[in-house]
């Protein structure tokens, strides 16, 4: 539970007493996903602390968000004196801060110390510059193709891509049109057949310069790498108007010519999550019951569904989930706001509580309820209460199943009567008190 406790913390602004920085940093080394939320809560003080120990060294390479209860401003002149003088992480905090309220001035920290900066902090402060992406910051990108870094050409060239406006999106979607096409003369109406697919025959020069990686990983066809990559990067705006007017569902549904449906619908879900497309995202996903689905491989959802709004990406795993059970569920739940809405939770209860009644052991989803203890909402405490004591096992139920469901249930409903008292007692301190 202490990423959320971290997360409670951290939005009130509390601060942790300086003889438990330690073992924070300790925590924090071990588990990747608690560095950001830790490093906010340590603040200055404990980014000060970790300079001091190589095995905090992580520290120096850790993107902080700036914490909701820090002014969005400050002096230039002192945000350029610590831009000059100060610790990585803090020149990292420093340039994702103004980055979310000054875009332009985040952007003009970076061009006096660009080409003296490393390789691998040139790459995390371009990727600072994600949010907040605007086609102001199309000519330092476009510069940035031509960086002595192949990770950093390929971080400039991926955020030029999304930014559906950019010359790159424009040759890329040049590039797209010429491999992807209507099978037909007349094949230009919405309601057309195949589709056609002429992979690049070579990966020139241009192409490189464009972000597109020439040499293919073990086991992927060369033509197939690069058409892969051209799809991804074009604006997904190009296919309607390239298909007359089809929309992104009746482009889906159609057939693709010789066996290349697999990788056009694979860009395709790229794009939609690198584009943030909503409507994309949609028609790739089909619908949560049965196999009408577009995007069938479960990473492929998974990442779709980064694209729709929260609540319209709960639902959907919600239908997920009451069709399909929990064999798939962890990697699509993984993916959703948290707590989980109503919706979701009671969809996830249920679920559990069907695979309980089929009489399988519960650490076949242990995923799934490690997860529950941490994303369910604690009004769903009731409901869980009621299920404990309402299961009769059958000729069907493995050996002491029911026990090690019961015992199962038991925890998961401390864990979110422990959440409710920690968001409680959290919720109700005084700001200036430490917990």
């Amino acid at each position: 539970m202490l990423p959320q406790w971290l997360e409670r913390a951290n939005a009130h602004g509390y601060a942790p007493p300086p003889e438990h920085l330690p073992a924070l940093l300790d925590a924090a080394r071990g588990r990747t996903d608690l560095r950001p939320a830790v490093l906010a809560f340590a603040g200055v003080r404990g980014r000060w602390l970790a300079e001091q120990n190589r095995e905090w060294s992580f520290v120096r390479r850790t993107i902080v968000a700036p914490p909701a209860h820090e002014a969005a401003t400050s002096a230039p002149e002192d945000d350029e004196r610590l831009w000059g003088e100060g610790l990585f992480a803090e020149r990292v905090a420093l340039l994702a801060r103004v980055r979310e309220s000054e875009p332009e001035r985040a952007r003009a920290l970076l061009g006096p110390t660009w080409a003296k900066e490393r390789a691998e902090d040139r790459l995390l402060f371009l990727d600072c510059l994600r949010p907040g992406l605007s086609e102001a910051d199309e000519p330092f990108l476009e510069a940035a193709l031509d960086d002595r870094s192949r990770n950093v050409r390929a971080l400039a060239a991926e955020l030029l891509s999304s930014l559906t406006g950019s010359a790159l999106a424009a040759r890329m979607a040049e590039r797209a049109r010429a491999c992807v096409g209507p099978d037909g003369a007349e094949a230009t109406a919405a309601e057309a057949g195949a589709i056609a697919v002429e992979a690049p025959r070579a990966c020139d020069a241009a192409m490189e310069h464009d972000g597109v990686v020439a040499k293919p990983p073990a086991g992927r066809g060369e033509r197939a790498w690069w058409f892969g990559q051209v799809v991804e990067a074009a604006p997904l705006a190009v296919w309607p108007e390239h298909f007359g007017g089809a929309s992104p569902a009746q482009l889906v549904a159609r057939p693709v010519a010789e066996g290349w449906r697999e990788e056009l619908h694979a860009a395709w879900c790229r794009a939609a999550v690198r584009q943030g497309d909503a409507e994309w995202s949609r028609a790739l996903l089909g619908s949560p019951v049965g196999a009408e689905q577009g995007a069938t491989a479960l990473a492929e959802r998974a990442r779709l569904l980064a694209a729709l709004p929260a609540g319209e990406r709960a639902a959907w795993v919600a239908g997920f989930l009451a069709a399909n059970g929990l064999s798939e569920a962890f990697q699509l739940l993984s993916g959703c706001a948290t707590p989980w809405p109503a919706e979701l939770g009671r969809a996830v209860v249920d679920a559990l509580n069907i695979a309980r009644d089929a009489g399988s052991y519960p650490w076949s989803f242990s995923g799934v309820m490690g997860l529950a203890e941490r994303c369910l909402d604690p009004a769903e405490a009731p409901h869980l209460e009621k299920l404990i004591g309402s299961f009769e096992e059958n000729e069907d139920s493995k050996p002491a199943a029911g026990l090690y469901w019961t015992d199962v249930f038991h925890r998961l409903l401390a864990t979110l009567r422990l959440r409710a008292e920690m968001r409680a007692e959290l919720d109700g301190a005084s700001p200036t008190d430490t917990p």
